[in-house]
């Protein structure tokens, strides 16, 4: 292996971004949710997790800022997916009958996106991935 390849196959950020390239690409073919990102979908189905959740413990679970969230939020509620709710200092975020619907559908598209890259991966490997880049995502999270 030559010098550069050794360099890049090292690198953990370069890797990891590569990584992150070819998963979004295969789900984003997988998830057919009428022009919503993965994003929104992830947002829907913690939302979906946790009613009433607040905005900012919203921002806390998806790893988000506030004004990413604001945004996503934002698009989710013209669409009548997700209600806002202001409560004191705090806005409350749940679910519509139609949001619902939306998590429904994603929920099966998360297993069909599984299958895809288990056929690819194989399905221990897959689970393995998965379990220690979250991990590893944990960890940095900490010490950031």
């Amino acid at each position: 292996m030559n010098e550069e390849n050794q360099l890049l196959t090292r690198c953990l950020y370069f890797t990891a971004s590569r990584f992150a390239r070819n998963i979004t690409k295969l789900a984003e073919e997988t998830f057919d949710a009428d022009d919503l990102a993965p994003s929104y979908l992830y947002l829907i189905m913690t939302v979906r997790f946790h009613p009433d959740i607040t905005q900012k413990e919203l921002c806390r679970k998806l790893s988000i800022a506030p004004s990413t969230s604001t945004r996503f939020i934002d698009k989710l509620e013209k669409r009548k997916l997700v209600t806002r709710t202001p409560g004191g200092k705090e806005t409350f975020i749940a679910l519509t009958d139609e949001g619902e619907k939306v998590y429904q559908h994603f929920r099966q598209s998360l297993e069909v996106l599984f299958e895809r890259y288990s056929e690819l991966l194989g399905r221990e490997f897959s689970r393995d991935l998965s379990k220690m880049l979250h991990e590893a995502s944990n960890k940095l999270e900490q010490n950031h």
